[in-house]
């Protein structure tokens, strides 16, 4: 890559797109690009890296430069209009293309799946840059690159099949599930796309092996089942202990012990994504002795079962929008708190997914202790539908009502509460209401 180019992103603050950002300027291009004017959490490190950002604008669009474009920008937006209408003046690559590129100098880990994509790439990164040079791109916005490095590790988004052109040297694949209900027809139809995307990985792929969809798909590279079950996985745990501070386990490779590993993770989910590490880890012949100490140092990714104290009462902030991730999260949180009641306010994430997973929604949500929605959040692509929250709220025994960032009171009726917002929306509105009203109260009874 050309360290005189210019290389702008359209959607700077996307959370892929930031974390390239970063990776770029890290291996010391110049980098620079646009976004919407309202704050996000991914605009952070862009800034404190001095990457400048701004607003949409067709003269931002410069001969000479290569422009990345955003997966969510078409033809018609009015930089990528601007860049089409330059022609050869400039280089117009999307986001896939420039991933391509990193994933082609480097021995690369993409990391699949409907759900645990995150939070898996987070501690993939965290392991193996802690033992050696390793570039990174997670979903969570957060991006490092290291011009020697001897890996590249990244999310692949199965969103719209962005990831199908990939060609790294392993994959993880936590799980396949119908989801983006307004793209994919179908559990088959996202299963064809993972086997698209398998069908490209060079080496081996690492699949979770609970999951039937997994053990369905078809593709000509070695695969490599981890789970619980000595009989049907390749690599498996056994003898796992959950408890306040996090799980251990026994983790095998067939019938090699390959030790035992503690993480300070909770629920079934975090267990798996470490021995998902550990695979990947045994076949390029890494050192468990390194490995088990990185995953006992573990911090997590933002917005991921992130906690926070606001003096007594325990906030934990979550993406989950899936049914799946819910149960997940909130299986996470009766590990950890076991004896305390859980507070779960959900925002429902676009109307064609809340109809298609209602009954689903209401299962995984039963398994709070009280339930608060907030109205759904919309998308671009999709303003309207004929369902709102309240809808599933009568479908749960334990709804509580609607909230917003000006009807939160109904939260302070629980004292000892933890309370887990979850949602990939404008939740944090909420949430931060939530927050200011209980550090008022706090400080008044002082």
């Amino acid at each position: 890559m050309d360290k005189e180019t210019l290389y702008y992103f359209i959607g700077i603050k996307g959370s892929g797109m930031s974390a390239l950002a970063l990776i770029l300027h890290d291996q010391g291009l110049r980098v620079a690009g646009s976004d919407i004017d309202e704050y996000t959490f991914t605009q952070k490190p862009l800034a404190a890296a001095e990457i400048p950002m701004y607003s949409f604008d067709a003269d931002n669009i410069k001969p000479g430069m290569t422009i990345i474009r955003g997966n969510a920008f078409t033809d018609d937006q009015v930089e990528v209009a601007a860049a089409i209408a330059l022609g050869d003046q400039v280089n117009l690559v999307t986001y896939p293309d420039m991933v391509e590129s990193l994933i082609t100098q480097f021995t690369s880990i993409g990391v699949a799946g409907a759900h645990g994509k995150t939070s898996t790439t987070g501690l993939l990164a965290h392991v193996f840059a802690g033992i050696a040079p390793t570039s990174y791109l997670i979903g969570d916005g957060t991006g490092k690159g290291v011009p020697d490095a001897r890996f590249f590790i990244f999310e692949a988004d199965e969103y719209r099949r962005h990831f199908k052109d990939y060609t790294p040297d392993y994959a993880i694949m936590t799980n396949i599930d119908f989801d983006h209900p307004d793209y994919y027809t179908g559990v088959d139809d996202v299963r064809s796309a993972f086997e698209e995307f398998g069908g490209k990985v060079k080496k081996g792929i690492f699949a979770w092996g609970e999951d039937e969809q997994l053990r369905k798909m078809s593709v000509d590279v070695p695969v490599y089942f981890y789970g619980t079950n000595s009989e049907t996985d390749d690599f498996y745990a056994k003898e796992i202990k959950r408890s306040t501070t996090g799980s251990s386990f026994d983790a095998y490779y067939h019938d090699e012990f390959l030790g035992n590993f503690e993480v300070p993770l909770f629920g079934q989910h975090g267990v798996m994504n470490s021995l998902a590490v550990i695979a990947v880890s045994y076949f390029e012949k890494i050192d468990a002795a390194l490995v088990r100490k990185e995953l006992l140092s573990f911090k997590g990714v933002k917005r991921r079962f992130t906690e926070k104290q606001v003096g007594p009462v325990t906030i934990i902030d979550d993406y989950a929008h899936h049914p799946s991730e819910i149960t997940a999260t909130l299986d996470a949180a009766r590990q950890k708190y076991p004896d305390r009641e859980l507070v779960a306010v959900f925002q429902p994430h676009t109307f064609s997914r809340t109809i298609a997973y209602q009954d689903d929604f209401a299962a995984s949500l039963e398994l709070a202790d009280k339930v608060y929605l907030t109205e759904i959040f919309a998308s671009a692509r999709e303003q309207a539908g004929a369902i709102r929250s309240a809808d599933l709220g009568a479908k749960i025994s334990k709804f509580g009502g609607i909230v917003s960032p000006t009807t939160v009171a109904p939260l302070l009726d629980h004292e000892d509460g933890v309370f887990i917002f979850m949602g990939a929306g404008d939740l944090q509105n909420t949430e931060f209401a939530f927050e200011k009203i209980l550090a008022n109260t706090q400080s008044s009874l002082q």
